[in-house]
């Protein structure tokens, strides 16, 4: 039976024929084991690969063009992200063939047209990869000793995982991805309402989710805080960071790259894993929202992104001294400039020490209502930041106290330069034993128009009423500028569009700073 294609799939097929310099009509038309060859550019066939259980995995595979008999090249395997079919990579697998590689790209289980359900990065996923290995070895000029995996988002979860259960591989590129899928979606105990919304949705659409999948997302949108530790425990399963003694031990060179305002995957915890890592190992943040900083590489077009995954495979698989390994194996761009800053390591981010703003006056908010402070709408906001820096904004002297508590700082004579992960220090007494609180920073300006700088959620259950508790929260981690002359705001109301909150009708929440106890908010610096 012919498949009539979606309109994601004919936009898909197009941008493939770009790339490989095919008209429309024979992009879409290719069977599935059609071969492409333009000049003496690497050529690409179309392949049904066996998986793991006896499934069928759609792929293709890239060969060097002129590719000599009895010669081995480094592979690379490329999982498709959530919802992408197997043609998402080609353009840069062309590119990775052009230079040396065989590489296969295939659409993750339970997606498209491959076979299975949709597991969530689970064991048949990973073992998905050895498969495809196997198939590449067996059925392509591969060479065994020279493996490396990649990808963007989930195709990311699934290399770093794969890379923890099989030793052959030598480098992973993982853009845009997770390492802790629970600090992810479920930071601060809140679930985060329109990243799994939106990848439960791209699921059903592009795929069939498995009834494991099925019974976490409706859990977790449903709130039900009885199966909480399972929730977790499924997650913990799916999380490179649970398993990074293996990923050490099998010693695969890791690069790992997000952007600030990831409100998917959260930069926080790639940089905690990537602390965590001994082998070979970089860490990149730049501006811009999930997988924004890879889009125009996926394209075809010049993108620094791709061009530095290129430069990490070229000196891990093979052996091309070309400075990746020797450059600061932290670099960040900053939300408010351009150009890279290289680290030491992620500690050194905020070299210049930390500046705490004291929150000294008690503050009492009505939970329920949204103040007019929030963290964006999912994408959209973080690319106005990206390529317009214009983050959400919300006028701080307007903000109902009722319902919105506020701090700010005095105006700056010098301006600050805010690199890594703020963090809020304060007591807490609630009305109710349920309750959820987002904190924002902001950037002030003189007319007391506030821009994002940051935010983070936190929930909390079982309290009692009108008994006070500490909470030490870390917001997402940023590098911003603020200029001379403005001031820093906190910001903390109990409604988000981006999370779902715990607070019961008529709930209240107060914010207080002990004697014995000061509330802060500890802001890290790079040095001047």
């Amino acid at each position: 039976m012919r498949t009539r294609p979606t309109t994601a799939a004919a936009v898909a097929a197009l941008l493939a024929a770009t790339a490989l310099g095919l008209s429309p009509h024979q992009a879409q038309a290719a069977p599935a084991d059609a071969t492409s060859q333009a000049g003496t550019s690497s050529q690409v066939r179309f392949h049904d690969i066996p998986g793991s259980g006896g499934i069928t995995l759609k792929g293709n595979v890239f060969t060097p063009a002129g590719a000599e008999p009895g010669r081995k090249y480094p592979l690379i395997v490329l999982p498709t992200s959530w919802g992408m079919p197997q043609i998402e990579y080609i353009a840069q697998a062309k590119q990775l063939a052009d230079s040396g590689y065989v590489v296969v790209s295939y659409t993750s289980r339970g997606f498209w047209l491959s076979g299975g359900q949709i597991e969530t990065a689970g064991p048949a996923d990973i073992a998905d990869v050895s498969a495809v290995i196997d198939w590449a070895l067996a059925n392509a000029p591969a060479d065994p000793g020279r493996i490396g995996l990649g990808g963007v988002s989930y195709g990311a979860g699934i290399s770093l995982l794969a890379s923890a259960h099989d030793p052959r591989v030598k480098a992973v590129v993982a853009l845009s991805g997770w390492a802790d899928l629970i600090e992810s979606i479920y930071s601060g105990r809140t679930q985060h309402l329109q990243a799994a919304g939106m990848l439960g949705a791209a699921g059903y659409l592009t795929g069939r989710p498995g009834p494991e999948l099925q019974q976490v997302l409706g859990d977790f949108l449903g709130s039900k805080l009885e199966n909480e530790q399972a929730m977790i425990e499924w997650g913990r399963k799916r999380s490179a960071s649970a398993q990074v003694d293996r990923i050490n031990a099998n010693g695969a060179a890791i690069m790992l790259g997000n952007a600030w305002g990831d409100t998917i995957f959260p930069p926080n915890q790639y940089a905690g894993f990537f602390e965590k890592l001994t082998g070979p190992k970089r860490l990149e943040f730049r501006p811009g929202d999930h997988a924004t900083a890879e889009a125009t590489g996926l394209l075809g077009l010049p993108n620094d992104t791709w061009t530095n995954a290129h430069r990490w495979f070229d000196r891990y698989l093979k052996g091309e001294r070309n400075g990746v390994d020797t450059e600061a194996p932290v670099q960040i761009k900053s939300r408010s400039t351009e150009g890279y800053e290289g680290y030491a390591d992620w500690k050194s981010v905020g070299s210049g020490g930390t500046e705490k703003l004291p929150l000294a006056d008690s503050e009492h908010v009505w939970a329920n209502v949204d103040s007019g402070a929030n963290g964006g709408i999912l994408f959209l906001s973080s690319v106005l930041d990206q390529f317009a820096k214009a983050p959400p904004a919300a006028s701080i002297p307007l903000l109902p106290r009722a319902f919105a508590a506020v701090w700010q700082s005095p105006r700056y004579e010098q301006g600050r330069r805010i690199r890594g992960t703020v963090r809020l220090h304060t007591t807490v007494t609630p009305t109710k034993g349920d309750g959820t609180f987002v904190a924002y920073l902001y950037d002030v300006g003189p007319l007391g128009i506030g821009k994002l700088v940051s935010n983070a959620p936190y929930t909390f259950h079982g309290k009692t009423p009108g008994q006070s508790f500490g909470v030490d929260l870390d917001l997402f981690s940023t590098a911003y500028d603020v200029p001379e002359g403005h001031r820093l705001a906190l910001v903390v109301d109990t409604v988000d569009p981006l999370y779902i909150e715990h607070n019961p009708a008529g709930a209240q929440l107060t914010f207080s700073s002990p004697r014995t106890d000061p509330s802060y908010v500890s802001v890290p610096l790079r040095e001047q």
